[in-house]
């Protein structure tokens, strides 16, 4: 009896004993907010106390950089290596995927035998493998585009599964991500949520709005004269629905009783999406001076960092990888080089050995380099940040030689790391024998003919103008495992066209259908907007199952044609659902 009562305590005190030496992990990443929006930051236009609250009660970094964009911040994130040499050139149409081979921290997690789970925008592929199941994350909620057209109950999905969002998106994905962590609390987890605003379209629940719609700002850019009212109203309306849902977050931890062993990150993916206050940095998102690439970085954890401490040493999000499975005490599972090293005596030391080291930010063609003290920037002029933070003055002449090592630098990225970069032939990979679901959007397809997007910007677009029966949408594609596969699309058609006959083609398969049913939504979205967009509106699209089509493994083309057009276009189109089909 006291054998089997051992055999049956055993797991349950493993269990105990590894959740108590096992830190969990919360990693807060916010979009297009910059280091300037943020009360901790100086910034009186506005109240952050929860995101304060993690740099009071845990560390700051003074200076910590991140791309100038979002994908590829988040690829940096993950794999802890420039996202150069991760394959991700770009913010859509398959530029923002990692390659396959690399390795994310959400793997090197689980391998830990954590349960990981991610809440909120992806934006670094979304067909399986490169999707959020695929790179170590077991529960995903949220969308994997770049941006998202309705902030307010979209259309977004769990685990490959298209799902009705519930609510304002960034209160429901903290909803979900709260669920994840009260459903895994006696276990160790990790819980990344990459939330989609402050970025546009501008849109936020009014008990924050109006707070801000009639606010005097008191805090200005640098540029001035630039500044755009209702964006900026926007954006810092947003920002406080943020902190709002950060103090949630962090009141579900203390309800829990496991606050003091969670360590909890925040930061940015880029610098401000609009002209606003931002320290007197110059540049915003898109640029690779300071102020598109410095972000806010706080870090908690009550058992073992000391509180209030800032951080002088530069950091970046490529350290994030190697630092938290450092905190952890478990290896990183990525066998390849990374960029980042661990912060951890920065964290936990007193008096660190510390080498000083050169940061490189690139997006496209435009790159600069940071040390300690110097940003070259890629304008060529070199800027004691020290004495000048605002990059207003060239002391290339004062400091040529340190111009020459951080040019050396950049020199040795562009041979390095950017080999090959921009160019990709991957396809777009569906019907992978791991995953039930594969999502084809019109945003990763090409439209020939009259065939228009609705917007230029492809993330959440889809398209119109199908107005000759010869025209077609098509995907460069992998099926990745042979099968039946059930197919549904998800369209727009007035009554009037009703009657096209499409067929959807893959190496010789095809399946054959009609639109029989009128369904003509408006474009909507912008009721919901503090000010106009610049990205495309969204319609609430029918979904009609076309039937079930066999697939043989291999790479081809995938195209959507139709057969006839009785009326004056065929349909507007946004997205082919595939579904794997048992037996």
């Amino acid at each position: 009896m006291k054998i089997c009562l051992a055999a049956l305590l055993l797991p349950l005190l493993s269990s105990l004993l590894f959740s108590a030496e096992r830190p969990n992990v919360v990693v807060i990443l916010t979009d297009d907010q910059g280091w300037g929006d943020l009360s901790i930051n100086g910034n009186k236009n506005l109240s952050t106390p929860h995101i304060d609250s993690l740099a009071k009660e845990g560390v700051q970094f003074d200076r910590f950089y991140v791309c100038a964009v979002c994908s590829p911040t988040r690829a940096e994130f993950l794999t802890g290596r420039y996202h150069a040499r991760s394959g991700v050139y770009s913010t859509s149409a398959g530029g923002e995927r990692m390659d396959l081979d690399e390795v994310t921290i959400a793997d090197t997690f689980k391998a830990a035998g954590y349960a990981t789970g991610a809440f909120g925008k992806w934006h670094n592929g979304m067909q399986y493998p490169y999707h959020p199941n695929g790179r170590g994350f077991e529960e995903y909620y949220g969308f994997a585009s770049g941006h998202w057209g309705d902030y307010f109950s979209p259309p977004l999905e769990r685990n490959g599964k298209i799902v009705q969002g519930e609510g304002f998106i960034v209160d429901d994905l903290t909803s979900k991500a709260m669920e994840f962590i009260e459903e895994n609390k006696d276990k160790p987890f990790f819980a990344y949520l990459p939330y989609n605003t402050p970025h546009s379209p501008m849109q936020v629940p009014d008990v924050f709005w109006d707070r801000f719609k009639d606010k005097e700002l008191v805090m200005h850019n640098r540029e001035r004269e630039k500044e755009n009212y209702t964006h900026l109203r926007s954006a810092l309306a947003m920002c406080e629905n943020i902190d709002w849902n950060v103090g949630r977050l962090l009141g579900k931890l203390d309800e829990l009783g496991i606050a003091d062993n969670t360590i909890v990150v925040y930061f940015h993916d880029n610098g401000p999406n609009g002209v606003r206050w931002n320290g007197d940095m110059k540049g915003r998102k898109g640029s690779t001076d300071e102020g598109g690439l410095r972000t806010a970085m706080h870090i908690r954890w009550p058992d073992q960092i000391e509180a209030g401490k800032v951080i002088e040493p530069i950091g970046a999000a490529i350290d994030l990888h190697p630092t938290l499975a450092d905190l952890a005490g478990i290896p990183t599972v990525n066998k390849m080089q990374l960029d980042g090293r661990s912060l951890k005596p920065l964290l936990l030391e007193d008096d660190p050995e510390w080498n000083n080291r050169i940061l490189i930010n690139n997006w496209r063609d435009k790159i600069s380099a940071r040390n300690q003290r110097y940003r070259l920037g890629n304008d060529g002029n070199l800027y004691d940040i020290k004495r000048d933070p605002g990059q207003r003055r060239d002391v290339s002449e004062e400091r040529p030689n340190i111009k020459k090592r951080l040019q050396a630098a950049i020199d040795r990225f562009k041979e390095n790391a950017m080999k090959g970069y921009g160019e990709d032939d991957r396809p777009f990979v569906i019907a992978h024998p791991d995953y039930k679901y594969t999502q084809i959007p019109a945003r990763d397809g090409v439209g020939h003919g009259a065939i228009l997007r609705s917007n230029r910007y492809p993330n959440c677009s889809y398209f119109l103008n199908w107005v000759n029966e010869k025209d077609t949408i098509t995907w460069d594609a992998e099926v990745g495992a042979s099968g039946k596969y059930k197919v549904e699309i998800e369209y727009a058609c007035p009554e009037a066209d009703v009657g096209s006959s499409i067929e959807l083609s893959f190496n010789g398969a095809s399946l054959k259908g009609k639109v029989t049913e009128a369904h003509d939504p408006p474009a909507r979205g912008g009721e919901n907007d503090r000010h106009p967009r610049q990205e495309s509106y969204v319609k609430d699209f029918k979904t009609m199952e076309l039937g079930v089509i066999e697939l043989e493994k291999g790479e081809g083309q995938l195209t959507l044609s139709a057969l006839d057009m009785p009326g004056s276009q065929v349909m507007e189109f946004r997205l082919i659902m595939l579904t794997r089909v048992e037996g």
